[in-house]
């Protein structure tokens, strides 16, 4: 199940739809009924997270926090109970995003997808961090990005 936690007052978002491509990216990724928490939020709350558990004092677009750590880029998660269906929580900064839009030439529900891709491939243990790690993120998120009919970057 997709848990949407929206804590953004002014911000219309479609919610369904974030819902829905969220959805199809699990699916994708072959992990339909896994469970993803998704918090879409400000960057004053982003920057309060990314200080406390990666200690950069700083805002960010998103953050990812898996719920199987240690995973291999390709390795897939061991369900040994119902509670291991869970790939983990993102939080977006949805004001971050928009203020950023203009260098990605995209909608913000476009740009919401493509990091719900990005964000997603980070709970499955992919990285863009070196060299090596960086082509094997960017050759999923472009596969998933094409499949799903997202502008690519």
């Amino acid at each position: 199940m997709i848990t949407i936690k929206n804590t953004l007052r002014a911000e219309k978002l479609d919610i369904k739809k974030i819902e829905k491509t969220a959805q199809a990216i699990l699916t994708e990724l072959g992990y339909t009924d896994f469970d993803l928490g998704i918090w879409l939020t400000t960057s004053a709350t982003i920057r309060k997270y990314n200080r406390d558990f990666r200690n950069k004092d700083k805002a960010t677009d998103i953050l990812s926090f898996p719920y199987h750590y240690g995973l291999q880029p390709g390795q897939k998660i061991t369900v040994h109970t119902e509670e291991d269906k869970n790939v983990g929580d993102v939080i977006i900064a949805v004001d971050f995003v928009k203020g950023l839009l203009p260098l990605y030439n995209v909608t913000l529900q476009e740009r919401l997808s493509i990091l719900l891709v990005h964000g997603i491939c980070h709970l499955l243990g992919y990285t863009h961090y070196d060299e090596e790690n960086d082509e094997k993120m960017s050759k999923l998120e472009r596969k998933i990005a094409k499949k799903l009919g997202l502008p690519l970057e």
